[in-house]
């Protein structure tokens, strides 16, 4: 059986009624894992019916499951985006939260790899991921060395 995955990456939106339920499947699924050694996982679907029905899942969704019910919980908006996909610049700059024309900059500089598809730009999640991990490093490091040269000169902070 095929699963289509969406065809956009445009995130879920929790309602707040969505959020408090996340929540508690969240404190549910964490309470249960910390608790109990997992063998294999399945969930447990209540159909229309009546009926119940049980689909075995991996480990590894279970941890994606537990993910998405945290940031979920939290209100922020989920997405499930394929590694392997190509996001549009604007998708892109909306993931770094930063402007279209400061994403082109970096990708005509070479920071981020790109390909073009006729006049319009390409770039893999993947890339953009390895980019957003190294400028977070770079920034950590750079609020390091400012909190060292606080505390040699004595700011109190």
């Amino acid at each position: 059986m095929a699963v289509a995955l969406p065809s956009s990456i445009e995130p879920v939106i929790p309602t707040a009624e969505a959020a408090e339920a996340a929540g508690a499947s969240l404190r549910d699924l964490a309470g249960f894992r910390a608790s109990h050694s997992l063998r294999q996982a399945s969930l447990s679907l209540d159909l229309e019916d009546g009926q119940r029905a049980s689909v075995p899942i991996p480990g590894a969704v279970l941890e994606l499951l537990q993910g998405i019910l945290v940031q979920m919980a939290q209100g922020n908006a989920v997405t499930l985006v394929p590694v392997h996909a190509e996001l549009t610049t604007q998708q892109a700059a909306d993931l770094l939260n930063v402007s279209r024309p400061f994403l082109i900059e970096r990708l005509e500089q070479g920071e981020i790899p790109f390909r073009k598809v006729g006049t319009h730009r390409r770039i893999r999640l993947a890339d953009l991921m390895a980019y957003k991990h190294a400028i977070d490093q770079q920034r950590a490091a750079a609020l390091d060395e400012l909190a060292a040269q606080a505390q040699e000169l004595g700011m109190g902070y």
